[in-house]
């Protein structure tokens, strides 16, 4: 059935959140179509997106966003935005006097964001000009959105960005609201100094003007909704911004407390200019972060590809069909961005969504209120076969990798699991057998597709609570998404039967399938111990004083590890299985 829009207002703090949402809000909008002949997708697009008009008058479609980050960190992006700019005030000048000018040249802009101005001012790129010459443009002039993604289709091997990206701006397809933008003047996004490293830092700044442009945006956003089901938060966890997340989630509870509050903790697999005192404030960050975001939010699940969130993680994840840096901000945020579109499809979907309060209620139950996240990105389905065939390909191991520095244990254990297939439009869900012959493997004489992905999964948990979403819609890649795809996938993302003959360009990938899985398991008690005895080991009076500086307090500090420990216990398996080692015993008993 069709459900009213439930909206849903975001947040990104921190610069790496802003990388993983600037991808995210790419993939959104390549699914904005303003065609009325267009059959609307799965994905209810106004869930997340604004409509509202310029001042001449024309329709805008914008995030309902909140982005928060540090001076410097936006280069040739207004803060205000550019879609409302009223143009240059004429007023007359009033001094007589001689007046002395003073211009510092703007930041240089890549390729695609020059061709983005062209498109802002009606100019036509010329290498698309045939395609959009026999295109309608609006009534207005302004190049509509269909318009614009065919467009930057056809230039798509012309962008290779990785060495031009700097910020999240520099590869921002879309226009920002002028409410979305804040900068937080205290502290710098480059150099040494006035940096927000330690929690604490993060913790003092949510007060004064800070809080006080928060709430206004807040309120903006949050009055013209009608159905508000709540908020998702995207919060980097390794610097100060786990503090600030820490208070906007905390007063998200106070004053939205009937709300869904979903937070997704970022982590980058590294950070520039590491030491090992910043290393060891990214593991702090990350331990207490954890603890309060976990205790203000609906639930929380961190989100990286880091093999772990202590100062020696083992390897980033890897995946079988993707051929990225784990170094480059800009590649890891987009396979997190991927991952988060399929995550976060069971709230925003046209028919039958789930409220993000049921989502949080399916997984975060008896206090256990973190989650961990595991995506196969792409999912590996032949072109032109079925789900049956994609999954008994894959009876020996899950297809999905970890994404939140948490493995699975094996063992079939899961107190509740959300698993979502999205992206497979075109492909058999079922297996097409004729009359009387004897299907291959039980998955391929099931009658849907709901039956057969529970029945695969079922295998590996055969006990767990079990909730499924199948979208058929795909996530659509439009420049400037980095081509980090093996030569193995076809255009649509799917594997191709036959290898591509020597020499042969690489197809561009302009869209891919993504299963996803969102689970509560006892093995996030034993990452839970982990996170605590990483930061146990050491005193940190002595090894880091600079940390408790600004906050928290020892006692406060002490306390939160206190909570860790009772976080980590809620997921102890009372059915006997073995999630602990004896020390751990001693530990937790």
């Amino acid at each position: 059935m069709s459900n009213p829009c439930r909206e849903v207002i975001t947040l990104q703090l921190g610069h790496y959140s802003n990388f993983v949402g600037t991808h995210w809000w790419n993939l959104q909008d390549a699914a904005l179509s303003y065609d009325p002949e267009t059959p609307p997708g799965d994905i209810q697009s106004d869930v997340v997106f604004r409509e509202g008009q310029t001042l001449g008058g024309h329709v805008t479609h914008t995030p309902r966003l909140i982005a928060m980050d540090l001076k410097g960190s936006l280069r040739t992006l207004r803060q205000d935005g550019s879609l409302y700019d009223p143009g240059r005030d004429s007023s007359p000048l009033t001094w007589d006097g001689n007046l002395m000018m003073h211009k510092e040249s703007p930041p240089a802009k890549n390729p695609f964001l020059e061709d983005l101005d062209k498109l802002d001012k009606g100019e036509i790129l010329a290498e698309a000009y045939l395609y959009t010459t026999s295109q309608p443009q609006s009534s207005a002039g302004a190049v509509s959105v269909d318009t614009v993604n065919s467009q930057l289709a056809r230039l798509q091997k012309g962008y290779r960005l990785e060495g031009s990206v700097r910020v999240w701006s520099d590869f921002l397809r879309i226009h920002l609201h002028p409410r979305t933008v804040s900068v937080i003047h205290q502290y710098n996004h480059d150099g040494e100094a006035h940096r927000l490293e330690a929690f604490g830092q993060g913790e003092g700044l949510l007060q004064g003007s800070v809080l006080e442009e928060l709430e206004d945006k807040l309120h903006f956003f949050v009055e013209e909704c009608d159905y508000l089901q709540g908020f998702q938060v995207l919060c980097d966890l390794a610097d100060g911004f786990a503090g600030l997340g820490s208070k906007v989630t905390e007063m998200l509870q106070d004053a939205y407390g009937g709300r869904g509050i979903l937070t997704w903790g970022l982590a980058p697999v590294s950070h520039p200019d590491s030491t090992p005192m910043k290393n060891l404030f990214h593991q702090l960050n990350c331990t207490l972060g954890t603890v309060h975001l976990a205790n203000n939010s609906s639930f929380f699940c961190p989100l990286t590809l880091r093999g772990g969130l202590g100062r020696r993680p083992s390897s980033p994840t890897a995946f079988p069909h993707l051929n990225y840096d784990p170094s480059l901000w800009y590649h890891s945020s987009s396979v997190l961005a991927l991952a988060l579109d399929a995550l976060t499809s069971p709230y925003r979907l046209r028919n039958n969504s789930v409220p993000m309060w049921q989502v949080a209620d399916t997984l975060a139950v008896s206090g256990r209120k973190v989650v961990a996240a595991y995506g196969a990105v792409p999912f590996p389905m032949m072109h032109d076969s079925s789900l049956p065939d994609a999954l008994s390909a894959c009876t020996d191991a899950l297809p999905w990798k970890p994404l939140s520095a948490c493995s699975e244990a094996g063992d079939g254990k899961c107190y509740s699991q959300l698993a979502t297939l999205k992206g497979f439009e075109g492909q058999k869900l079922i297996s097409s057998l004729a009359p009387g012959t004897k299907p291959s493997t039980p998955l391929h004489s099931l009658h849907s597709g709901e039956d057969v992905l529970a029945s695969y999964i079922r295998s590996f948990y055969p006990t767990a609570p079990l909730a499924l979403q199948l979208v058929s819609t795909p996530s659509k890649l439009t420049p400037p998404f980095p081509q980090i795809f093996s030569q193995s996938l076809g255009a649509q993302g799917f594997l191709q039967s036959q290898p591509l003959s020597p020499g042969s360009p690489a197809p561009v990938v302009s869209s891919v399938p993504v299963m996803t899985s969102l689970q509560s398991a006892p093995v996030l008690g034993r990452w839970l111990s982990e996170l605590h005895r990483g930061v146990s080991t050491f005193d940190i009076r002595r090894m880091a004083p600079s940390f408790l500086s600004q906050g928290p307090e020892m006692a406060d500090y002490e306390e939160a590890l206190e909570e860790l420990r009772h976080l980590a216990r809620c997921y102890r398996d009372d059915s006997g299985g073995v999630m602990r080692s004896s020390s751990e015993e001693d530990d937790y008993d």
